[in-house]
């Protein structure tokens, strides 16, 4: 067979005179389409700073944003390169569905931030605990929400199980309620302990007034009594407060000779067939 290379040089030629402009055009599209979106995402996040909207939803709608724009980019560029719509939309269609079948966990964390979103159980910023973690949110994604730990670990959590699972939020409230146990021996005099501990609360400018604090008895062993001491403070102060207070009550109880409970064990001793008894 003899090659007819200037029949293959026409060929090439009117390929790349049918084609070659819809591809530069295609090219072209596609470098001004990305750049497009990239000012479209900034501009609309400066609209929702401006707007006040809520932190942990703006790079949720960002990114819906940029999924929505990039498929319209694509359907574009592959229009202008002159392939059967008609065809690709039903092969897109028919991927769609094999995309989703595969992917129904995904989905499920996707409907899962949406929920999440909607019902805002809790917001970027706030220390929740959940699914056996706990940590402060720092961003709630499409698909997960990330939470950084007290030791600094990064944590992901999936939306779908986190949407329906049960949820604390501890920045809600601006206060929380401090409760200490205070285990003393029997032999102490009461009030006298209840009084070093009224002192202890009264010089603390942290704990709050109202509610009023509380101090009672909670448990009465044959050795202990256990004190509950039920405090209040603002939200940031709940930690600080719960260790100072136990490190000066155990200061306050040595200085005034306040004992604590010493364990009792029973020893039984056989000695020559006689059993004897003896207390430790």
């Amino acid at each position: 067979m003899v090659l007819d290379f200037d029949s293959i040089r026409e060929m090439i030629v009117n390929f790349a005179v049918l084609y070659g402009l819809k591809l530069v055009v295609a090219i072209f599209l596609l470098v001004i389409g990305a750049w497009i979106i990239r000012r479209l995402k900034a501009f609309l996040n400066n609209i929702m700073l401006r707007k006040s909207v809520d932190e942990s939803l703006r790079p949720f709608l960002i990114s819906i944003l940029s999924i929505a724009l990039w498929v319209l980019l694509l359907v574009l560029v592959i229009a202008q390169l002159g392939l059967e719509m008609t065809s690709f939309i039903a092969v897109l269609g028919s991927a769609g569905l094999a995309i989703g079948l595969a992917l129904q966990g995904s989905l499920a964390n996707f409907a899962g931030g949406v929920l999440i979103l909607t019902i805002k159980p809790f917001r970027v910023g706030d220390f929740i605990e959940a699914q056996g973690q706990s940590g402060t949110v720092q961003l709630i994604n499409i698909f997960n929400t990330v939470l950084k730990t007290a030791d600094n670990k990064t944590i992901f959590i999936p939306n779908g199980p986190l949407a329906s699972a049960v949820v604390v939020n501890y920045s809600v409230e601006s206060t929380r309620r401090v409760e200490l146990l205070f285990t003393v021996s029997v032999n102490n005099d009461i009030g006298k302990v209840r009084r070093l501990i009224s002192e202890l609360i009264s010089q603390d400018e942290r704990v709050l007034k109202e509610p009023a604090p509380a101090i009672v008895v909670t448990n009465f062993a044959e050795h202990s009594i256990t004190i509950s001491t039920r405090i209040w403070c603002k939200r940031e102060d709940y930690w600080a407060l719960y260790w100072d207070m136990n490190e000066r009550a155990k200061d306050t109880f040595e200085r005034n000779d306040i004992a604590l409970p010493v364990p009792r064990r029973e020893v039984l001793q056989q000695s020559g067939g006689a059993p004897a008894k003896a207390a430790v």
